[in-house]
């Protein structure tokens, strides 16, 4: 039996459905951030799935993974470097709790 890529496909669907639903019900920061780290995940299996299925010899889904993951690690490195400074100022990291930063 051959496996397919729709036995790839659907867990990374369910995974990017998981961290939209997560993204959308959280109030805390952190959690809103790994929600999309889980969204980011998924598009990367997308990327090796497809680059497997539909170009077996080459590497352009690979290559595309792996600068999804820079660009990620990159992304989490700022938004902690944010959130660090939001609790610094408001000492809470819900969403509800950043209007107390207007002016």
């Amino acid at each position: 039996m051959e496996i397919t890529a729709i036995y790839y496909l659907i867990p990374s669907m369910i995974m990017f459905c998981c961290g939209v639903y997560g993204f959308l019900t959280r109030k805390n920061m952190i959690a809103m951030l790994v929600s999309l780290e889980l969204m980011l995940n998924s598009v990367d299996i997308n990327f090796a799935v497809f680059n497997r299925y539909l170009f077996p010899g080459q590497l352009e889904g690979m290559m595309f993974s792996l600068f999804a993951i820079a660009i990620a690690a990159a992304e989490t490195a700022i938004a902690i470097a944010i959130i660090i400074n939001i609790y610094r100022s408001v000492r809470n990291v819900d969403v509800t709790g950043l209007n107390q930063m207007k002016f």
